[in-house]
């Protein structure tokens, strides 16, 4: 039977890489190119009229390192390389000065036949914080199923909340050129485009996970969004890729319109993935992160990869141009360095052969015939842990790339050679994804502490400057903005931590 079904789903790989022509859909077959995808021509994306006789306004983001034209923290990791974590200073002598809601954010949520409560905000679960019309707005998603809109100076709801069916485990993006929209995906099945400029936060726009065919695994969307040039990437947890042309405008009342098209989807998964695994996990959770025209992502099956989209203005289909099997699941998100390097971190629970060999935190050159440049092997398991390796995204700061690890390890690496420079030991799981702001690392761990760090010498073990106790493990990832921390426990709150 296992084998019938693995037989089934290869077949459908004939047909999964779907390009948008019109109302006609065309479908190379990628199975028998496990390297790169076969290129298929598709429909130049359009354009819609934002109300009577007006013209859709420019986009502004037309390079992968301009500014944003909306200061603050867009989307997970703040930048399309997924290296940016903020505007300081950072509190040095912190405090709790706020704590929202009143009672904790709690949701059960189910998973086959298991019903569980979530509560407060978890993996990778980051706020976004960003200026709007002179008010400094917190954005985020949590496990009430509902997003949630603050003024992040005195915590006061900006917006009543964006109830969704079930808990939102991701981090929301803002769009960065400033038409007042957010991106967001929930366990309920959806990844949504919704308004915030009218009194109640509006849907505009929904993609099912069930809207390309085939798909795998589940029907979550874990992943922050990318809004480049009018375009959207997402990945999901059904295991394709998708490339969304926005069509952002403003109607003739003044008010922000959407008229999505889906351009491109692909899975991310192939033939030669499939076999080597034996199972069909190959969810994407993690964010898709762009380096030149490259986008990168990793997938629950250990696939990274990379698909070059340099000609989708023009009608020409991604295709994929790097291809490295990690062995195991990889659901932290790829971090790509000004040289193009690419830092991986991958769980040890299949216990491949192959993830033995190639280790559990990985730099990578996409330009090599053997990627490989060097690795860390995290395979020790820690009772009560029933896994190994890395669930939070690796962190860059000068020379350095810093990893905390599912067993409580907390490691500062040589980016050139790979070796390990310091070590701390934390209370694990660590999952939040570290954040280094004006040379201060900020670690949480699963005793509910938030740790900062000196960086100020990366060649030193870093002292710590202080740490403050939140009430619940911390999986999501702070974000750090002119002086106040903003970040969630499963404890059931959000917290905004600053100087008194």
């Amino acid at each position: 039977m296992r084998s019938a079904r693995l037989a089934a789903v290869l077949f459908l790989l004939t047909t999964a890489c779907s390009f948008r022509l019109g109302n006609q859909e065309a479908f190379p077959d990628i199975t028998a190119i496990p390297t790169a995808a076969t290129p298929t021509a598709v429909a130049p994306a359009t354009t819609v009229a934002p109300g009577p006789g007006a013209p859709l306004p420019t986009t502004t983001t037309t390079s992968t390192t301009r500014p944003p034209a909306v200061a603050g923290l867009l989307t997970f990791r703040g930048n399309a390389t997924r290296t940016y974590y903020g505007q300081g200073p950072v509190p040095s002598s912190p405090a709790v000065l706020n704590r929202f809601p009143d009672q904790p954010m709690c949701m059960n949520s189910s998973e086959g036949s298991t019903t569980t409560e979530w509560c407060g905000t978890g993996w990778t679960g980051q706020p976004a914080v960003f200026e709007r019309d002179g008010t400094t707005w917190l954005v985020f998603g949590a496990y009430d199923g509902a997003v949630h809109f603050l003024d992040a100076a005195t915590g006061r709801r900006l917006l009543p909340d964006f109830q969704t069916g079930d808990l939102i485990k991701g981090s929301v993006t803002v769009d960065p050129d400033g038409y007042p929209l957010i991106y967001v995906g929930s366990r309920d099945n959806y990844f949504r485009v919704i308004a915030i400029d009218r009194p109640v936060a509006t849907e505009l726009w929904r993609l099912p996970a069930d809207a390309v065919s085939p798909v795998l695994w589940n029907d979550d969307w874990d992943g922050a969004a990318l809004v480049l040039d009018d375009y959207l990437f997402e990945g999901g947890e059904n295991s394709q890729w998708h490339a969304v042309k926005l069509n952002r405008a403003y109607r003739a009342d003044g008010l922000v319109a959407v008229r999505p098209e889906l351009v491109f989807n692909a899975p991310g998964w192939d033939s030669e993935l499939l076999g080597a695994l034996g199972d069909y996990e190959v969810s994407i959770e993690g964010s898709l992160a762009l380096h030149g025209t490259t986008l990168y992502f990793a997938n629950s099956g250990g696939l990274v990869q990379g698909w070059d989209i340099s000609g989708l203005k023009e009608g020409r289909a991604p295709t994929r141009t790097f291809r490295f099997w990690t062995g195991d699941d990889t659901d932290a998100t790829v971090v790509v360095d000004d040289e193009g390097m690419l830092y991986v971190g991958t769980e040890w629970e299949r216990h491949t052969e192959r993830a033995r060999q190639v280790g559990q935190i990985l730099k990578l050159d996409p330009r090599r015939p053997d990627p490989l440049v060097w690795s860390i092997a995290d395979q020790a398991v820690v009772p009560p842990q029933k896994a190994a390796g890395v669930w939070a995204t690796p962190a860059i700061h000068r020379d350095l790339v810093i990893v905390p690890t599912n067993g409580g390890r907390l490691l500062g690496i040589d980016r050139r050679t790979g070796a390990v420079r310091w070590t701390k030991h934390l209370p694990g799981p660590l999952w939040q994804s570290p954040v280094v702001v004006d040379d201060v690392l900020l670690q949480g761990d699963c005793f509910g502490r938030l740790h900062a760090y000196d960086l100020a010498n990366t060649a030193v073990d870093p002292p710590e400057l202080w740490t403050i106790s939140l009430g619940g493990c911390i999986e999501s990832t702070p974000a750090v903005w002119k002086g106040r921390i903003y970040v969630g426990t499963r404890a059931g709150f959000v917290l905004t931590v600053g100087d008194r």
